[in-house]
């Protein structure tokens, strides 16, 4: 037994302290006020208090409460500064860290699933984890044939804190609001729901990792490291070392920043189409950056971690991704509303201006209309701060459109990496990504159905 909280009073209790404790510390505000202290002092004051709890109760909780925490924090460049300042040293710890399980009970999960001896398979093996996420920890060692490996162990009751959390934290979307204004809490949270049983199944994870360490297995730019062994709650693979993306993006020098930016703009768009995948979880925490890339060690690699959660795309990223945003680019509205509609993102009751439609969107392409476009939170905000004002007309317009089941993973995993993109304030040339992977972003070449004279 662990002890991982997994008792559904325990677990409510302290999700429940989350929005009760920041109606206190306003309470706790007030009064601060009042005796005289600035508003301005109280309220960072104020705001550094609910951060603190925050990365307290998700880290201790590790599950559904720490995944909801990692979801969040990729988001955090959408915010007002004034809010998102306080919470991003919080959100980023649960990038790369949380309480850790006591090594008893490690041992206990690697005994009862790779066997009594299971330290004779491990030359060396570290009882302090190295990092650890919402569902496992990692921990290194060196493998019987003197490989470097990260040992990847599962929560004893993963599963059911994994849900117990999120049940409890959907019920309580309304009340955490404060805690992402401006962001509608409820859909996230039911989409992590969809792939709880997903991301448990360390075999699933194995088979998405081997696919791509073999696809990637000679690539200049992307390093994926190769699966060892899997069992139950266990999974072996290479070690990797490198810059955890959490430090480019808080102490990373501009080329640094750029460079990361760029692969993982070439990784998000390239993976669907050479393995038939999709990496759905972009945050910092899963990526390294590594020297040694196509020009030397002078150079950087992406280096990129944990395949729990895909998204199957056999033909790779839906053709109607990129036909519309090139359409849309060339001023094509009329013909970006026909598609919208044929795709199922205008329902059949709803008729939109064409034009309303394309106005909507040619903000939020902006990246893709240059040759090259330098990422901000402030570009992120304003983008936000558009379509959430109830009083702008893109607020009354996003409202009318849907979002189709089959795009919701892809949706959510596209904003999260552009939310790390400006995170590290990279200029990517995005477009030269699109073109190269995405399919339809390109027209077809004519097909000329004659033969030409000279071979006639």
């Amino acid at each position: 037994m662990s002890d991982l909280p997994r008792k559904a009073v325990t677990r409510t209790a302290k999700l429940a302290a989350l929005p009760l404790g920041i109606a206190g510390r306003a309470t706790w505000g007030f009064g601060k006020r009042i005796v005289g202290e600035s508003a301005e002092l109280v309220g960072r004051e104020l705001q550094q208090r609910t951060a603190d709890q925050l990365f307290k109760v998700l880290g201790e909780l590790k599950g559904g409460a720490m995944k909801f925490g990692q979801a969040l924090s990729v988001f955090e460049s959408a915010l007002p500064e004034e809010v998102a300042g306080p919470y991003r040293a919080a959100l980023t710890k649960l990038q790369e860290a949380a309480p850790p399980m006591p090594t008893r009970t490690v041992h206990g999960v690697l005994a009862e699933r790779l066997g009594e001896d299971w330290q004779e398979l491990f030359l060396e093996f570290e009882d302090k984890p190295a990092a650890a996420a919402s569902i496992g920890q990692v921990h290194r060692g060196v493998w019987h044939d003197g490989r470097e490996v990260a040992v990847k162990v599962q929560y004893p009751g993963a599963g059911e804190a994994l849900l117990s959390d999120l049940n409890q934290l959907s019920r309580f979307s309304r009340l955490l609001g404060p805690l992402i204004p401006g962001m509608d809490i409820k859909p996230l949270i039911t989409e992590l729901k969809d792939r709880v049983s997903e991301e448990l199944d360390y075999g699933l994870e194995a088979q998405a990792q081997r696919s791509h360490a073999e696809e990637f297995s000679q690539d200049p730019d992307v390093l994926v490291p190769q699966v060892v062994h899997q069992s139950d709650q266990v999974l072996v693979t290479e070690w990797i070392d490198g810059i955890p993306l959490s430090e480019i993006i808080s102490d990373g020098t501009p080329e640094q920043r750029d460079r990361a930016g760029q692969l993982l703009a070439r990784f998000l768009f390239s993976g669907p189409a050479r393995t038939g995948l999709l990496h759905a979880d972009p945050h910092p925490g899963n990526f390294r950056l590594l020297p040694g890339g196509p020009d030397g060690e002078d150079d950087w690699r992406l280096g990129v971690l944990d395949f729990g959660t895909v998204d199957r795309l056999p033909g790779g990223l839906p053709d109607t991704i990129g036909e519309s945003l090139r359409m849309t680019l060339d001023g094509e509205a009329e013909s970006v509303y026909e598609l919208l509609c044929a795709e199922g993102f205008v329902r059949e009751t709803i008729e939109l201006d064409p034009d309303a439609v394309l106005d909507y969107l040619l903000p939020i392409i902006e990246p893709a209309q240059v040759e090259e476009f330098t990422f901000t939170r402030g570009w992120m905000r304003s983008q936000a701060a558009r379509v959430a004002d109830p009083r702008s007309p893109a607020y009354q317009l996003g409202k009318q459109l849907n979002l189709p089941p089959s795009y919701l993973l892809i949706h959510r995993v596209t904003l999260s990496t552009i939310g790390v993109l400006c995170q590290l304030g990279a200029t990517v040339r995005l477009r030269e990504e699109l073109e190269e992977w995405l399919p339809g972003f390109l027209p077809e070449d004519p097909v000329d159905d004659e033969m030409p004279a000279a071979e006639a």
